[in-house]
């Protein structure tokens, strides 16, 4: 590097999964890199309790990973080492627990459970090792000059006020973002906020004693369990440990129908009686009346940058209900595109005194690119939350995913469920949305013909053997009604 030449600095304002994996990229790029996290550093043991108990399970999948391996540093294996492989869904029917299994992909595909925290902790220790990247705790971002490219923050703890200097200020500080309300007042930034009625409680499921006295998973630790009640539901996701993370969730005004001891037990003997037994009634008390009930916030925002000097990323662009996996996945995503267009637009690491607007035109190109797959993902994440609590019970959706299963084995490439396409591949969100719309008429005009086709046949059977005439009837109900969806989608 010659003297004229100097690394440009980059300014990452939070050290969330998305700014710290951001760091490392631009470190690897040669960018001097600071960044800027309000919070405590939570490696340290006195921080730790802080952040228990008040964010869900990630599940992390081909995207992800993907961004991770892109690193060069082998942060997919390293995260994956504590990570556990869910190959489905484990769906807990009525109050008995009847179990049913629903594979994720036709190959055996997996999405993965980690823990937020480590994989965090994992992702800010991998940056700091990197000579050019520091990480500063405690410092909350007060203001933002994009134009002349400073920063005014304050320290939490002794309420100093610090400044500093960045060539490029990127905003990966969560949904509720600062660097974004800065953005808002240099371009003309569409924002739109909404929370869904819903909320979430997190509780737990312990480790049981195996007869060797170590501990074991008190459920099939293969899968996302799921207990679908229509209008709510509850998840869990297992960890390394041998305990499962659960996460209710349901309606606010269900929450607070619950104000006591009494009125949670009767609810969940209600609607979740096997879980009872897992959690034991003394900790389902305990963790459900300690632990906060977390609202769930949809953010759309864009643009997403200013010029060449700022962008945001992650929850601070795009926050999503977590219902389809994909937030993180998503954050990871948009570091790996940003990097991708670096490259494309042959940005340079340095300032070598003569004008260039790569870096302009990078940022202005992430925002044209990765509008329309934002929009995709985050429509996507909302109506997985009907398909988790109510779809996955209801005939007519086991019927065209028994289809779509079939035709993806005999076509796999014409014919390619969402969910593979969203979680199992880098395919952009929009274009798997898109597809996904088109074969979605053909797959229901199938759906109702199979259905028709053994209804048929179990009624033919049924005039000898009168117990079949149950199935056959649900079976044609489940039929006409595909077959009635079909019809309505041929009108549209």
């Amino acid at each position: 590097m010659t003297t004229a030449e100097k690394p440009r600095s980059v300014a990452i304002v939070g050290a969330g999964p998305v700014g710290a994996l951001m760091a490392v990229y631009l470190a690897n790029r040669g960018w001097n890199v600071h960044v800027y996290e309000t919070r405590p550093d939570m490696r340290l043991p006195e921080n730790k309790a802080k952040i228990q108990n008040r964010s869900i399970n990630l599940a992390l999948s081909t995207r992800g990973l993907t961004a991770l391996k892109g690193t060069g540093l082998a942060l997919d294996e390293l995260i994956m080492k504590s990570g556990l492989p869910m190959r489905g869904r484990m769906l807990h029917i009525g109050n008995e627990g009847h179990l049913v299994s629903q594979d994720y992909g036709v190959h055996g595909e997996c999405i993965n459970s980690v823990d937020r925290a480590k994989l965090n902790e994992d992702l800010i220790t991998a940056a700091e090792e990197l000579n050019n990247v520091k990480v500063s705790f405690n410092l909350t971002l007060k203001r933002a000059d994009l134009d002349k490219g400073t920063l005014t923050l304050e320290n939490k703890e002794t309420k100093e006020i610090v400044k500093a200097h960045a060539d490029l200020i990127i905003g990966c500080d969560g949904a509720y973002s600062s660097v974004r309300i800065s953005l808002m007042r240099y371009v003309r930034l569409d924002f739109e906020q909404e929370y869904i009625p819903h909320g979430y409680c997190e509780l737990s499921i312990p480790a049981k004693v195996g007869a060797d006295g170590k501990p074991e998973f008190a459920m099939d630790p293969e899968h996302l369990h799921i207990w679908p009640r229509h209008k709510f539901m509850m998840i869990a996701l297992p960890n390394p440990d041998k305990s499962f993370t659960v996460t209710l969730f349901m309606p606010f005004a269900n929450f607070e129908m619950i104000h006591n001891e009494g009125d949670l037990l009767n609810f969940f003997e209600q609607y979740f009686a096997d879980a009872i037994k897992l959690m034991g009634k003394d900790l389902l008390i305990k963790e459900y009346f300690k632990n906060p009930k977390g609202s769930l916030v949809m953010v759309r925002a864009n643009p997403y940058h200013y010029k060449d000097r700022c962008i945001i990323l992650g929850d601070a662009a795009h926050s999503m209900v977590p219902f389809y996996g994909q937030g993180m996945n998503c954050g990871f995503e948009d570091v790996r595109v940003l990097d991708s267009l670096f490259s494309e637009f042959n940005v340079k690491s340095t300032q070598e005194g003569k004008a260039d607007n790569s870096l302009a035109l990078a940022l202005e190109a992430y925002t044209d690119r990765r509008a329309k797959d934002i929009k995709a993902i985050c429509e996507l994440a909302l109506y997985n939350y009907t398909e988790m609590r109510h779809g996955v019970t209801s005939p007519v959706y086991l019927m065209r995913k028994k289809v779509e299963t079939w035709l993806h084995l005999l076509v796999p490439s014409k014919v390619i469920p969402l969910y593979t396409m969203v979680s199992f591949s880098n395919r952009p969100y929009s274009e798997a949305y898109g597809r996904h719309h088109k074969q979605g008429f053909w797959l229901t005009v199938a759906g109702a013909a199979v259905g028709l086709g053994t209804a048929a046949g179990l009624l033919v059977a049924g005039w000898k053997q009168r117990r079949q005439l149950k199935d056959a009837a649900g079976l044609l109900k489940a039929a006409f009604l595909t077959a009635a969806q079909s019809a309505q989608k041929l009108v549209q």
